[in-house]
C-alpha cells in the first residue's frame, strides 16, 4: 500500500498535516526553527571535523618534535660532558699549580 506513495505524495501529507495540527499562522515559525535547527546542526559538525583534524595533525607532528628533542638532549648532554672534562682537567692543572709551590 505505501509502496505506491511517491516521495511527492509524502510531503503534500505531511503539509496537510502540519496545517491540520499548528495551523497556518505557526508553520513559517515551525520551519524558521528547524532551519536554525539544522544550521546549527551542521555548524557543529563541522566544528567536530576541523577539531578532528587538528588532533590528527598534533599527532603526526609529535613524533617530528619528539625526535627533535631527543637529538637536542643528547647535543646538550655531550656539551655537558665536554665541560665537565674541561673543569676536570682545569682542577688538575690547579692541583699540580699548587703542588710545585
Amino acid at each position: 500500500m505505501f509502496s505506491a506513495l511517491q516521495p511527492s505524495d509524502i510531503a503534500i501529507v505531511i503539509i496537510v498535516a502540519l496545517v491540520l495540527f499548528f495551523g497556518t499562522s505557526k508553520i513559517p515559525e515551525l520551519f524558521r526553527s528547524m532551519g536554525k535547527a539544522v544550521g546549527e546542526f551542521k555548524k557543529g559538525r563541522l566544528e567536530a571535523e576541523l577539531e578532528a583534524q587538528q588532533l590528527q595533525q598534533q599527532q603526526t607532528q609529535q613524533p617530528q618534535v619528539q625526535s627533535n628533542q631527543v637529538q637536542s638532549n643528547t647535543d646538550k648532554a655531550s656539551d655537558l660532558e665536554k665541560q665537565i672534562q674541561d673543569l676536570q682537567k682545569q682542577l688538575e692543572q690547579l692541583k699540580n699549580q699548587k703542588q710545585t709551590q
